[in-house]
């Protein structure tokens, strides 16, 4: 079958919108068209969705292979709760196929509208990183084909440099055709959840502490603009699959839109301040609660296009991560420095990642502390805010999430994946991407 045309597109950009420049797409919907895509001259990038919030998922001086038209089921053991599905598969159908089963997501992020296939390249990690690691450890197999080698089956036994390489490489190795997976056993579609309110960070550290052992899934959300004694201040939330209930899927429909894009003055200091202020003491009222899987892993995904919240200009969101010995005396200077910055939005994730270690040479799931953060972009004041915290990562020996990043400098990523020229001899020579050439090159 021959390959469908490369066609130049303008609205083909990363979630957080703030990268635009064109980009040559081609959307195949069978296998046999991929042998002929991958052979083009110039570099290729398989993307999914384009859920990742900086320039990995953009190509702009090669051709983006976009894999959402090859999005079938393959296998599905009920009984064991294996799937097997091609890459372009988004989660939220594998649910609605594998939940009446008793059966979910090993792990997930938080939303479901990304594809299987980018889930495997980003390794992405959930509420539960302390009881299930990242989903890299739950891929049986990957079906990948090289520019190089033809098609491969890469297992953790068969391929083990190049099964490292592919799980959160970014889809730098080749193209992921397939995943297998191995899924989570649920009794209910339900979690009994907790949400605690915390007046600084002495109190999460000392709730999350006492969470883990206890509860599968934990997050806080904080308030990045309080000061003083309230700074850190958040609401923490714990919780565990119900143990009886129903095993009804989620709904697609969603409930709000945002149909354009927003003034750029939308959010500011002020509006931010008041939003988390009323957030907080809405949230300080709830305490024990049962609600279906979809509003506890996926609140967003109620609002479609929240992004366009950001106006024009986009935003870039900051994700780090801190040793477990460091994160105490970090946190702390990192908040400091964003609320004396006052560019933080209203989005703001802290949770701790446990021991269980990621298989992928570039995973960015490590022991210690993650904290997430949106930034309006505001230009050069954003820009130089962020690389204030980068030497706060820098010190402390963290890491930044390369599906979050935009901008993180060569000389950080490399401090942060030690592991990256032992990848750099992994890769499909015919695969590149704007992220990788700006922080490898």
């Amino acid at each position: 079958m021959s390959s469908p045309p490369l066609i130049d597109r303008d609205d083909y950009c990363s979630w957080g919108r703030v990268v635009r420049r064109r980009q040559r797409v081609v959307r195949p919907h069978f296998f046999s068209e991929l042998p002929g895509l991958v052979g083009l001259p110039s570099s290729k990038l398989a993307i999914g969705r384009r859920r990742s919030y900086g320039d990995s998922c953009l190509n702009s001086d090669g051709s983006l292979i976009d894999m959402c038209g090859l999005d079938r089921f393959i296998s599905f053991d009920a009984k064991k709760g294996v799937l097997r599905a091609e890459a372009g598969v988004v989660l939220s159908d594998i649910l609605h196929l594998t939940v009446p089963s008793g059966w979910f997501l090993p792990t997930t992020p938080g939303t479901r509208f990304v594809t299987l296939g980018g889930a495997v390249a980003n390794d992405v990690h959930g509420k539960n990183h302390h009881s299930a690691g990242s989903i890299g450890r739950h891929v049986r197999a990957i079906g990948l084909l090289r520019s190089d080698r033809g098609r491969l089956t890469v297992t953790p036994a068969s391929e083990v440099a190049l099964y490292s390489a592919t799980i959160g490489g970014l889809g730098l190795t080749g193209v992921i055709e397939w995943v297998e997976l191995d899924l989570a056993r649920i009794a209910a579609a339900h979690v009994d959840v907790e949400c605690l309110p915390f007046e600084n960070l002495e109190e999460f550290w000392a709730l999350s502490a006492e969470s883990v052992g206890n509860f599968e899934h934990t997050v806080a959300w904080i308030d990045c603009v309080s000061k003083g004694s309230k700074i850190g201040r958040g609401i923490f939330t714990r919780g565990n699959w119900s143990t009886t209930g129903s095993l009804i899927p989620h709904k697609d429909e969603t409930w709000k839109t945002v149909p354009i894009e927003a003034p750029s003055s939308l959010l500011n200091t002020r509006s931010i301040g008041a939003f988390n202020e009323v957030y907080y003491h809405l949230q300080k009222r709830k305490r024990k609660s049962r609600l279906h899987y979809a509003p506890f892993f996926y609140p967003l995904d109620s609002v479609l296009h929240w992004n366009r919240l950001y106006g024009r200009s986009g935003m870039l969101q900051y994700q780090c991560v801190i040793p477990k010995g460091e994160a105490r005396r970090a946190i702390p200077h990192m908040l400091s420095e964003i609320t004396r910055s006052g560019g933080a939005s209203f989005l703001a994730v802290l949770k701790t990642f446990g021991a269980l270690a990621s298989p992928g040479l570039l995973s960015f799931p490590r022991e210690g502390a993650t904290l997430a953060i949106d930034f309006p972009n505001r230009g050069r004041d954003t820009l130089e805010a962020l690389a204030r915290l980068d030497q706060i990562v820098q010190e402390f020996h963290g890491a930044l999430y390369p599906a979050k990043d935009g901008r993180m400098p060569a000389r950080l990523f490399r401090q942060s994946f030690p592991g990256w020229e032992e990848f750099s001899k992994a890769t499909d020579p015919a695969m590149s991407s704007d992220f990788w050439r700006r922080v490898a090159s």
